[in-house]
């Protein structure tokens, strides 16, 4: 505990030194939570965003992963201290629809399935729930989180407690052997009633990842609309959030049939986007290519409803924490760009940085999680900071602090362009301290309420800001597949893209896997211009 005790100080340190902190949704908003067209909002109309993270409670031993490592509380301090505002916390039908099962002590569930060390674990870090039902551990999860600032989103991972998810798990869909329709109404009542006038209680995802061979958009329809119906009768507060088919990913057939219930201003939908959705693509194809190509898939699939005016919650993603995936830290540069572009409400897989038992094998680590095995560092800091910026409103209702601007943001640090004087050069900072620019018709970049534009002077050095804004260099276009490119013609004719050298300095270079080149790796060269209204903490000015 030694350890952990000194990482907990470290960090807090850590945690408030990240300016970019400082604008983060308030996790105690004014509740209950709303929809106004695609934003979720407050009861004063305020924009709430989501910046949740994903904690499972739904495995074998229906216990929230880690308490055998940290007491609850401290669990809870560490999500509030990492950013997060809220909590996907998951849960499996069985705890609410079986009786024998909820009623089962947190001790009795554990040595059911021989994990003796995990009674040891729990005994030493949170003795209170460790005789307890299931049902009231949970409670206790919900309260601890709650007591920390931190809203939470119930979701119905699955049916039977375990690992998820297959097309042949019988989980998957309507009329399965674990799904039966009518009992799943039935415990998404029971826990809409038991959570009525939980504040921090603040939505219910309706299912995980709908799969496998039953689905079909007929039931999906019949049965999802008695699931909303139930929801919100037991509990007219929360938010109700449906997921789509395919594992959550597609909710095309809205586009023509929207859904039709007897509430308005509580509907959410949900969508799933992870770097191994594609396969191996980001490893095999041009990243540029790959991420158009998947981005406007994400869009036909999900992302069209942000344009009807309904609020999108990307309820899961997330990578290999290692570091040692292309394919994921492609994917990564790519999702936090469109993140950032569309100011998407989030949660991010996982917490858990270990599992009491993940199909059959005791203690398993989890290589997607923010915590380490031990419940105790985080396992890849520099992701935190990357995300930062992504924890905060962009713009939404009530978010006027100044006109609409954008944001220069390079997604593969979670930063943006800043300047601090006009000598110097531009560099990357927090988005907290950027100064807003405009984006003219002409396609000039000028710093909001000057003359001043951003200018390329040739390959390798660094760019400027001047204020002869017709000149060569000066007109900056969104190119390649992946419209994160932003290039210029020089002078000599050579046309050259935004860059970021090893010092974080804003340079311009030779555009990076413009062609098919599948080798390349344009990250430092991808930045996404992003709308916002929010102002910027930085005091400097010419």
């Amino acid at each position: 505990m030694g350890r952990c005790f000194f990482f907990f100080v470290v960090f807090f340190l850590w945690i408030l030194w990240i300016p970019s902190i400082v604008l983060q949704s308030k996790p105690d908003s004014a509740l209950p939570l709303y929809t106004d067209s695609r934003w979720i909002v407050d009861d004063e109309g305020q924009r709430v965003k989501l910046a949740c993270v994903n904690w499972a409670s739904h495995m074998e031993a229906v216990v929230a992963e880690g308490l055998s490592k940290q007491p609850m509380d401290a669990i809870s301090k560490m999500i509030k201290s990492m950013g997060f505002n809220c909590v996907r916390l998951t849960w499996p039908l069985f705890l609410a629809t079986n009786d024998s099962l909820a009623s089962l002590t947190v001790r009795q569930s554990f040595q059911s399935l021989g994990l003796s060390e995990s009674v040891v674990g729990i005994q030493a870090n949170n003795p209170s729930i460790v005789d307890l039902p299931l049902l009231q551990a949970f409670q206790a999860v919900v309260s601890s989180l709650g007591a920390n600032n931190l809203m939470v989103i119930l979701d119905n991972h699955i049916s039977k407690p375990g690992w998820c998810c297959s097309n042949s798990d019988r989980n998957g869909f309507f009329g399965d052997q674990y799904f039966n329709p009518d009992l799943w109404i039935e415990g998404l009542t029971q826990m809409a009633t038991i959570f009525n006038g939980v504040d921090n209680v603040v939505g219910m995802s309706l299912r995980n990842e709908l799969r496998g061979p039953r689905q079909n958009v007929y039931d999906w329809y019949r049965y999802m609309q008695k699931g909303a119906e139930a929801v919100h009768a037991a509990n007219p507060d929360v938010l109700v959030i449906l997921s789509g088919l395919n594992y959550g990913k597609d909710l095309s057939f809205l586009h023509n049939q929207p859904v039709d219930l007897t509430f308005t201003g509580k509907l959410v939908y949900e969508t799933h986007w992870y770097g191994f959705s594609d396969g191996m693509a980001w490893e095999s194809g041009n990243p540029n290519q790959v991420c158009g190509r998947v981005v406007d898939n994400m869009m036909r699939l999900s992302g069209f409803l942000l344009e009807q005016g309904w609020p999108l919650f990307l309820s899961e993603f997330g990578i290999d924490l290692r570091g040692t995936s292309v394919n994921d830290n492609r994917y990564m540069n790519c999702f936090s760009g469109v993140a950032a572009e569309l100011d998407l409400d989030w949660a991010l897989w996982t917490l858990a940085g270990s599992y009491y038992m993940k199909e059959g094998v005791t203690g398993s680590n989890e290589n997607f999680g923010v915590l380490d095995w031990n419940w105790c560092d985080t396992r890849n800091a520099f992701f935190l900071q990357r995300i930062s910026a992504l924890q905060s409103p962009f713009r939404g209702p009530g978010l006027l602090q100044t006109k609409l601007h954008k944001l220069i943001f390079h997604p593969s640090t979670g930063l943006c362009v800043l300047r601090k004087r006009l000598q110097e050069p531009l560099r990357l900072g927090p988005c907290t301290d950027s100064d807003g620019w405009n984006y003219t018709p002409q396609k000039t970049l000028t710093v909001k309420g000057t003359y001043f534009c951003l200018q390329a002077q040739d390959l390798g050095k660094p760019a400027r800001l001047g204020i002869v804004c017709s000149s060569s260099g000066s007109k900056w276009e969104t190119t390649s597949d992946s419209k994160m490119h932003l290039s210029t013609k020089l002078d000599s004719g050579a046309t050259v893209c935004l860059d970021v050298d090893s010092t974080d300095t804003i340079v311009t270079n030779t555009c990076k896997c413009i062609s098919r080149d599948d080798v390349c790796d344009p990250g430092s060269q991808w930045f996404k211009l992003v709308d916002s209204t929010r102002s910027s903490s930085s005091t400097e000015s010419f």
